[in-house]
């Protein structure tokens, strides 16, 4: 039997269990499971892993995504300039940390990119967020790093400063955070969303619920929005080839 599965916690936001099963049962793929591995801390995947022999391949979410390298063998290029990864290949004793979303984030993000969408401002500053602004410097595209710490250093900005001068020159906003996330529905970013236009691009991480409140502000100010539904799929299917390309 060949087991693959999703760690992070919590996990009652994960699409993947559902998804891979479904591929599994419809592609009549043999001998083969998907679970969900809730681990409470990172501390617990050694032990995961002793206690898993069958494993073949694991995706990897919130918060663990950074926390996870420390345990991996090898890393591929794209996981050692990101310093993130979400797919992890496990043959035996040897662990292989790929990152994914940056195929699934760029190809669902290129579709909806207008001419003269320059500049942006990635918000967060985790793993989702470095793997954004991977894509962001091969694309050329300039970008501020927003976060909610003071102490994050020069390359970052506050919510509070980001003025009314910003907001024009960023006509792209990506939310590489958890916020608007279910089950907290009613959370978003803390923008001047008043400021958003038709010529804005608001493309949310998040892809349940369907249309966060990001993107309901977003979408109220005439702004062109996409959800991470589309990536997820991209960066899963990317997932499924890894774990099974030897």
């Amino acid at each position: 039997m060949k087991t693959y599965g999703t760690i992070g916690f919590p996990l009652t936001h994960s699409f993947s269990r559902q998804y891979f099963t479904e591929k599994i049962e419809r592609e009549g793929i043999p001998d083969s499971v998907y679970y969900s591995f809730p681990l409470t801390t990172i501390e617990e995947f050694p032990a995961f892993l002793k206690n898993t022999p069958s494993l073949q391949g694991l995706a990897v979410t919130i918060p663990y995504k950074e926390k996870v390298l420390t345990y991996v063998t090898r890393l591929s290029e794209e996981v050692k300039q990101i310093g993130a990864a979400n797919c992890i290949k496990v043959r035996g004793n040897e662990l292989t940390a790929y990152n994914t979303d940056i195929i699934g984030f760029e190809k669902s993000f290129v579709k909806n990119l207008k001419p003269g969408n320059q500049k942006a401002l990635v918000l967060g500053t985790g793993g989702a967020s470095k793997a954004v602004q991977y894509v962001l410097k091969k694309l050329g595209i300039d970008f501020f790093i927003v976060s909610r710490n003071e102490n994050e250093g020069q390359q970052y900005i506050q919510y509070r400063q980001i003025s009314a001068n910003i907001i024009n020159d960023c006509k792209i906003i990506i939310n590489a955070t958890p916020l608007g996330m279910s089950p907290e529905e009613n959370t978003c970013p803390d923008l001047p969303y008043h400021l958003l236009t038709p010529d804005h691009y608001l493309f949310d991480l998040v892809y349940k619920p369907p249309k966060t409140l990001f993107l309901q502000k977003g979408e109220q100010r005439g702004a062109t929005i996409k959800n991470g539904f589309e990536m997820l799929i991209l960066q899963a299917e990317e997932n499924w080839t890894r774990w099974n390309t030897d």
